[in-house]
C-alpha cells in the first residue's frame, strides 16, 4: 500500500477501490449468472444481486435494448472500467499507464507476488 499511497492521494485511491469493488462485484454477478437462475437462493447470488442492482438500474437508459438480462452487469462493469481507466487520469491529470496502474488491482497483484516469493524461499 504504501507505493500506492506515494503515487496517488488518499482520496483518488479511495475513488478507485469504491469503482474497483463495484467493478468486479458486477463481473461476480455476471459469473454467477452462468451457472445460477436469476431467483437462486444462494447466499452470494442474493447478496451480489443486492449490491448491483441499484447500479445496472442506473445504467439502464444507456443500456441498447437488445442487450440480454444477463449481459447487463458485465456492460456496466465494463462502463465502470472505462470510466477508471481513462476518465479518472483525464480528470485528475494523471496519464493512463495500464491495467497495474489501477490501486486496487495492483495492491493484489503485489499480494500475490508476495505469496509467490514466500513459497518460492520456503523451498
Amino acid at each position: 500500500m504504501d507505493q500506492v499511497a506515494a503515487a496517488f492521494p488518499i482520496w483518488i485511491i479511495i475513488l478507485d477501490y469504491i469503482l474497483g469493488a463495484a467493478m468486479w462485484t458486477l463481473i461476480g454477478r455476471f459469473g454467477m449468472g452462468i451457472f445460477l437462475r436469476p431467483d437462486s437462493n444462494f447466499f452470494f447470488n442474493k447478496a451480489f444481486q443486492r449490491l448491483t442492482n441499484p447500479l445496472v438500474r442506473l445504467w439502464a437508459p444507456i443500456t441498447p435494448g437488445f442487450l440480454v438480462e444477463q449481459m447487463r452487469p458485465l456492460y456496466v462493469a465494463w462502463f465502470i472500467y472505462m470510466v477508471r481507466f481513462y476518465v479518472v487520469p483525464l480528470l485528475f491529470g494523471y496519464s493512463v499507464m495500464g491495467v497495474l496502474s489501477f490501486p486496487l488491482e495492483s495492491e493484489i497483484a503485489q499480494f500475490i507476488y508476495d505469496i509467490g516469493n514466500l513459497l518460492t524461499t520456503k523451498q
